[in-house]
């Protein structure tokens, strides 16, 4: 109980310190437009209360209120236990992303204690899970694209911020259920480390990351050097809200006890892995194929090596 108390804490005082630098943004930006005209200073604030709400305060509304999967560890009962696997199995009945095979299967076995667990093992590790693989790559691909663009780091900051929380709600709405509130706190955590670092990427000297050949091919020409740096900071970004997503797909997982905490780490880590490849092509799909091949190919190999190990 302390333990979920502290990071139900840890949640509050996430959502207070990102309130506290958005407020601070807002605000200076306010105060260079009243330079121009009182009322654009005005119509900004206006414009800036509209999309806090359509852009944060909105998804935290819808995920903090969906409902959750949760299997108490000290739950032994197994009635109790049985009546929370049919409440998500009907809730899971009515998710338009589920197939007819498994609406069918879950409602075949909606009343036999030792199938249910199995049938919903299966929904959630197919169908589900491929389906929240394809948010978390779209979402991954916006970020990778809109701050690899952004030369400006409290925008790539708040853009970071607005699309993770975006593909969560996106997931809680899709799997019709949400984290638990400890672990929910955890993800906040998470959504404001990327934030912050996508704020600092930008500072980030890039040929310092590079080969030294490569390295002094871009300091000798600063075109190209600002190219790779904004597609290194896009990939970068892109890869830490590729991990948010499996993340909150794990705790999804988790939470209902339907995987084991070890078959979960190896997931995560396995399947963060495998999507790179694609979010890096789909997110690079605008610039010359040769480019964009230099930074697919690190991760088609750590992919590989991935899929040799399961």
């Amino acid at each position: 109980m302390q333990k979920k108390r502290f990071w139900i804490l840890i949640g509050i005082g996430v959502v207070i310190l990102f309130a506290f630098i958005l407020l601070s943004n807002i605000i200076s930006v306010g105060e260079k437009l009243r330079g121009i005209h009182e009322y654009v200073e005005y119509g900004f604030y206006g414009l800036s209360i509209i999309l806090v709400y359509v852009l944060i305060i909105n998804p935290v509304r819808v995920i903090t209120f969906a409902p959750t999967f949760s299997i108490d560890a000290i739950l032994d009962d197994d009635n109790k236990r049985f009546k929370i696997y049919k409440d998500a199995a009907k809730i899971l009945i009515k998710n338009d992303y589920l197939t007819d095979e498994d609406k069918e299967n879950l409602t075949t076995n909606m009343n036999n204690k030792d199938e249910l667990k199995s049938a919903l093992t299966v929904v959630f590790d197919t169908t589900i899970k491929e389906e929240i693989n394809k948010l978390i790559i779209k979402n991954s691909t916006t970020v990778l694209v809109s701050t690899a663009l952004s030369q400006n780091g409290n925008l790539d900051m708040l853009s970071v911020v607005a699309i993770n929380l975006k593909m969560i709600k996106e997931i809680v709405q899709l799997s019709g259920f949400r984290p638990t509130y400890p672990n929910l706190a955890k993800l906040s955590l998470n959504v404001l480390v990327t934030s912050l670092i996508a704020e600092g990427i930008e500072d980030i000297e890039v040929s310092e990351l590079l080969p030294n050949k490569v390295s002094e091919t871009l300091t000798e020409l600063p075109f190209l050097k600002t190219i790779s740096s904004s597609i290194l900071g896009g990939i970068a970004n892109g890869m830490l809200t590729c991990r948010v997503g499996v993340v909150t797909r794990k705790y999804l997982f988790n939470d209902n006890k339907l995987l084991t905490k070890r078959e979960i780490r190896r997931m995560a880590y396995i399947e963060s892995i495998k999507m790179m490849p694609i979010i890096v092509k789909d997110g690079l799909a605008v610039f010359p194929k040769g480019i964009s091949s230099v930074f697919i190919k690190p991760f088609r190999k750590r992919a590989k090596k991935a899929e040799d190990k399961e």
